[in-house]
C-alpha cells in the first residue's frame, strides 16, 4: 500500500531535475547523475596556489580556497544558483554542498576543518527570504565532512546594499565593516572553513575573513559552490 501511494505521489508530483527537468530515478535528489556528471567542475581543491585562492592573494591571509564548479551566464547550471537563492529551494544547498563535501575528503587540508562558518545575511534579508543559502551548503558539506556548522558567532551587523551591477571598488567599498564577531574566542585555534554560494570579486568573503581575523591563532579556508 505504502509502495502505491508513492507511486501515485510521483504521478501527480513527478521529481524532475532542476537542470534538464527528466524525471529523477531511485537514488537521485533534485539533480539527475546525467547533469551531476555533466557540471563543470572546477577541482580546485586539488591544487594549491589555484585560481580561487590567487583571487585573495595581497588582501586577506587564506589558507585554502576552492570553488566546486564554474558558473557562465545563461548556462543551464545558472539554475541551480536562481533555485536556491531566489525560488525558495534550499535544499540544493544542502545536497550540492554534501556533493562538494565528498570531493574535499580527497584533501587532508580540507579534510582536516574543524568547524564550517556560512557567510551571514543581516537579520532583515533572512527574514524576507527565510532561510540563509549559505547556511544550506555548509549543512551539506557537513554531513559529507562530519564537521559542525556555527552559524552563530560570525554576524552581519550592518545592511549593505546589494551587489549586482556594482563595480569591483563599488563591491569593496558595500562590504566594509559589515561583519563582525560576537566572542573572539570561540574560534581560536580552529582551522575555520567558510562558506558563500558564489565567489565573484570576492568583496564580501575578504570582509568577513576580517571580521574572523580578530581571533587568535586561526586558520581560515574558503569554499564556494560556484565560481564566476
Amino acid at each position: 500500500m505504502k509502495k502505491l501511494f508513492t507511486c501515485l505521489l510521483d504521478l501527480l508530483y513527478p521529481n524532475l531535475c532542476v537542470i534538464c527537468n527528466e524525471s529523477l530515478v531511485r537514488g537521485e535528489e533534485l539533480i539527475c547523475f546525467h547533469c551531476l556528471h555533466q557540471m563543470p567542475k572546477t577541482n580546485y581543491h586539488l591544487e594549491l596556489d589555484n585560481t580561487v585562492e590567487k583571487r585573495f592573494w595581497g588582501k586577506v591571509p587564506v589558507y585554502r580556497a576552492t570553488s566546486y564548479f564554474h558558473f557562465y551566464k545563461g548556462s543551464p547550471f545558472q539554475q541551480l544558483l536562481h533555485e536556491l537563492k531566489y525560488r525558495g529551494n534550499k535544499e540544493i544547498g544542502r545536497v550540492m554542498g554534501r556533493f562538494a563535501g565528498v570531493d574535499l575528503l580527497d584533501t587532508d587540508d580540507f579534510a582536516s576543518i574543524d568547524v564550517i562558518v556560512p557567510v551571514p545575511l543581516h537579520p532583515k534579508k533572512q527574514l524576507k527570504r527565510g532561510y540563509n543559502q549559505s547556511e544550506w551548503i555548509a549543512r551539506g558539506l557537513s554531513e559529507a565532512l562530519n564537521k559542525p556548522v556555527d552559524a552563530t558567532h560570525l554576524i552581519r551587523i550592518k545592511e549593505n546594499t546589494t551587489q549586482t551591477k556594482k563595480s569591483v571598488f563599488e563591491r569593496y567599498q558595500n562590504t566594509q565593516g559589515i561583519f563582525a564577531l560576537n566572542d573572539v574566542t570561540v574560534f581560536e585555534k580552529k582551522h575555520v572553513l567558510l562558506v558563500d554560494d558564489v565567489l565573484t570579486t570576492g568583496s564580501t568573503l575578504e570582509a568577513c575573513v576580517l571580521a574572523l581575523m580578530e581571533t587568535n591563532h586561526i586558520k581560515i579556508s574558503v569554499f564556494t559552490l560556484a565560481l564566476a
